[in-house]
């Protein structure tokens, strides 16, 4: 398993992580783990991926000029690793509680200054047998819900043996969850489409 981040803000719903490296992080959508306390681990989609001033008032600069763009601005000024950084944040979905995983939020937010690993194929299917996550996202506030649901399935079909199967059986769920609002599922069904 990939540690990909640490936890620097965290509540029950969700949490923020700063990467490593600048301009690393899992991609959207992506299902990640943030070790707990007691064996106990957060599960979690990446909503939002943001490259900052590590200073709290502070902006980037424009540094580009005529001749220089692009990756030679950070060839120019090896500097900008150490005054950005990269974070992102992901919206809690469930947890480990030892060996059993539930698709809920966890009684805790995980600790600050822990770690977070990005979840390699067994752990994404052994979170995906049962699609219960699906509510939180839909019913999660400020985070983009049909596109984090479409990325988040797209994902995940990939480590299924058969990812058509998958994603219609993911459709399906969806109907019955979705029964009265038929837009917002056809805007889901629309990007999950092979």
């Amino acid at each position: 398993m990939m540690r990909v981040g640490e936890i620097i803000e965290a509540n029950t719903t969700g949490f923020v992580a700063g990467s490593y490296r600048l301009h690393e992080t899992p991609a959207f959508g992506a299902l990640v783990r943030a070790e707990g306390r007691d064996s106990c681990a957060a599960y979690a989609l990446v909503y939002n991926i943001e490259t900052t001033s590590r200073e709290m008032s502070g902006r980037a600069l424009v540094r580009g000029r005529e001749g220089m763009y692009d990756g030679d601005i950070y060839l120019e000024n090896p500097d900008l690793e150490a005054v950005l950084q990269t974070e992102f944040r992901a919206l809690i979905v469930g947890y480990c509680d030892g060996p059993t995983i539930r698709q809920h939020l966890p009684a805790y937010p995980p600790p600050t200054h822990y770690s977070v690993h990005l979840c390699d194929g067994e752990e994404v299917r052994r979170f995906s047998e049962r699609l219960q996550f699906c509510r939180t996202v839909l019913q999660a506030a400020d985070v983009p819900h049909e596109e984090l649901l479409a990325a988040t399935l797209r994902q995940i079909a990939e480590y299924w043996p058969d990812p058509y199967t998958f994603l219609v059986d993911a459709a399906r769920s969806l109907a019955v969850l979705l029964r009265d609002d038929h837009a917002r599922l056809l805007a889901i069904v629309e990007r999950i489409r092979p």
